[in-house]
């Protein structure tokens, strides 16, 4: 961070002026400050997908880890996490024994109960439980639980309400979306002011592509990430999901990343 262009600044404003203030001008300290968070803020999310429902997200000095499966070497090239978010207990989003060889000595994990009770005691030294609903400040970042569950007869074996969570994160000015392990519930299609959104789409596990899709034109994200669409039958077609949404709507951004090597 920009510690020494920080300090000029507030001794300028606090020193300066002097012939109309007596020394200080506590609102004008306000003021400068805030355009000076503004005008340094960090200002780009950078996106690492890994593979399936796992991605590294970078904001600032912020490293966040989603769902960290897939053993230490899936993420040799990353950063250190400052956040770890888990979403639900099956596999491809819980892995202790890739948590345990991570260094997760900067981390705070952001987890609900459900995976709470499948950590060892090493790993809930710096936990924070979430239920669905609820939200918490981690390193100045906003993180909210979602819920994430099935709606179709022959699904709700998978994921019952209430276990697993999705997440949206304010990184900055931005919301971000991830869904997590879902189908097309209300609680996604009324989100509001979403800039960027994870979604998953596979089968039998979560939705349809035409699910997801019609979800999306919903709550209308600025951008649309679709991840997590390997099912037991393949990958999902992401051409076709990108096709519906930008029927519907041409100023939705879908970004295709490569989550599957």
């Amino acid at each position: 961070m920009k510690i020494y262009p920080f300090i000029a600044l507030v001794s300028i404003i606090m020193f300066s002026s002097c012939k109309e203030e007596p020394k200080t001008n506590p609102e004008l300290i306000a003021e400068n400050l805030r355009f000076y968070a503004e005008e340094n803020a960090f200002e780009t999310i950078k996106v690492n997908p890994i593979s399936h429902a796992t991605m590294v997200l970078e904001y600032g000095l912020d490293v966040i880890y989603v769902d960290a499966v897939g053993g230490a070497e899936a993420f040799k090239n990353q950063k250190q996490p400052t956040i770890v978010l888990i979403t639900d207990i099956h596999g491809d989003h819980l892995n202790v024994e890739t948590l345990q060889t991570l260094d997760l000595t900067a981390a705070t994990l952001v987890v609900p109960q459900a995976v709470a009770d499948k950590l060892p005691e090493n790993l809930a030294k710096h936990l924070i439980i979430l239920n669905n609903s609820e939200s918490q400040i981690v390193n100045g970042i906003s993180i909210e639980a979602i819920p994430m569950y099935n709606l179709r007869e022959e699904a709700l074996k998978f994921h019952q309400k209430g276990r697993g969570n999705g997440y949206v994160l304010t990184l900055g000015e931005e919301r971000v979306y991830i869904s997590g392990d879902t189908e097309d519930i209300p609680e996604m299609r009324q989100l509001k002011n979403i800039d960027k959104a994870f979604v998953c789409m596979n089968l039998p596990y979560t939705m349809t592509v035409e699910s997801a899709a019609s979800a999306v034109l919903d709550f209308k994200p600025k951008q649309v990430y679709p991840y997590h669409y390997r099912g037991t039958e393949g990958l999902s077609d992401v051409n076709k999901f990108k096709s519906i949404v930008n029927t519907g709507n041409a100023e939705i951004d879908v970004v295709q990343l490569n989550w599957y090597n």
